[in-house]
């Protein structure tokens, strides 16, 4: 679930946060993992990021499929709502089936500014790549911003299976002083299909 749902999440969390060119510094988090059996995926997890500018961002099963931002003037949800693309994605379970609630509604209706900060806006991920690969411009997620989301997924998962802090470094791509967590950064590839 962490690698998989957890990029569609967490890339829109670093987006807001505007930390999506690098990642968290400290993550901590536990997990459920089957004895026996053909699955090794994760059941019940719950892990938490730290990042440099002080957000803590903490991902579980147990909270709703969708992003909460907490602020200073209250929080904002925000999910696909009750809307699935396949029979096995999550849904968010919400009272109302609304993809958007805030603890004030003030928060959902009110106009961005002129001189407040507008983000890229793209009606559609597919028509925004092929309109970008015409234009050479950048699409509304560049592949470092894949990687970064990728990357934040995947460290998460490690201290799953650790079962402890790990530090992250995110300029440098490597944990701190922790050659166990670094080992699993990468594992051996399958003959002819490796990369060099």
């Amino acid at each position: 679930m962490i690698t998989g749902w957890g990029a569609h999440h967490i890339d829109s969390a670093h987006w807001a946060m505007d930390t999506e060119y690098t990642g968290p510094v400290e993550i901590s988090g536990w997990a459920e993992f089957p004895a026996r059996g053909l699955w090794n995926v994760h059941g019940r997890f719950q892990t938490e990021g730290l990042y440099e500018n002080g957000v803590r961002m903490i991902v579980s099963d147990s909270l709703p499929n969708g992003i909460k931002f907490e602020g200073t003037s209250g929080w904002i949800f925000v999910s696909r709502g009750d809307e699935k693309v396949t029979n096995s994605d999550p849904v968010a379970k919400l009272k109302d089936a609304k993809a958007l609630a805030a603890s004030d509604s003030k928060i959902i209706t009110s106009v961005i500014g002129p001189d407040e900060i507008h983000l890229y806006e793209s009606k559609e991920h597919h028509g925004n790549w092929l309109e970008c690969v015409r234009s050479r411009q950048q699409p509304i997620a560049p592949v470092e911003v894949g990687h970064r989301s990728c990357t934040a997924c995947l460290l998460h998962h490690i201290a799953m299976k650790l079962e402890r802090k790990v530090f992250w470094d995110p300029v440098q791509e490597r944990f701190k002083n922790d050659d166990e967590a670094n080992a699993m950064l990468a594992r051996p590839q399958r003959q002819g299909y490796h990369i060099s």
